[in-house]
């Protein structure tokens, strides 16, 4: 089992995104600890909220790629590709879902309202991302893969 271990730290292809990954979540779970004054044990196994650890993960990764094997690399060009499409998706379609859950929940607590019973659970709200996440985000995944490189 140690080699398993050890095989993981030395691959920095595989430790800096991980590394990345646990870094922004771990900070996430503190920021919203910090910020309601107790913990948020849920906030550092949820998805959404500051920093994004998806950008995290991909920033980190295309990062290492291009420390790796070259910035004209093809590994880079694929892994820089992936994390756009990533980065996109979590300000786009997953802050879009995310605001309509919002929304839902609202119509669904005001219909329980009226009818005096409310028995669905409400949507997660927090699944997208601001761009300010995933910038802080990738700043974690850059600085992280600079680390371990």
């Amino acid at each position: 089992m140690p080699d398993v271990f050890y095989w993981l730290i030395l691959n920095k292809i595989l430790f800096a995104p991980l590394s990345a990954f646990l870094t922004a979540q771990i900070l996430k779970g503190l920021l919203a600890s910090l910020k309601s004054k107790k913990w948020q044990w849920q906030r550092f196994l949820e998805a959404g909220s500051m920093p994004s650890s998806h950008s995290a993960m991909v920033t980190a990764l295309a990062t290492v790629a291009g420390l790796s094997y070259g910035w004209s690399s093809s590994l880079f060009t694929i892994t820089a590709i992936f994390a756009i499409i990533v980065m996109y998706d979590a300000m786009g379609v997953r802050r879009a879902a995310g605001n309509q859950a919002k929304i839902l929940n609202q119509i669904l607590e005001e219909m329980g309202r009226q009818d005096g019973k409310q028995n669905v659970k409400a949507l997660k709200e927090l699944i997208g991302h601001t761009p300010a996440e995933v910038a802080v985000g990738a700043l974690i995944g850059i600085v992280m893969a600079a680390v371990v490189f």
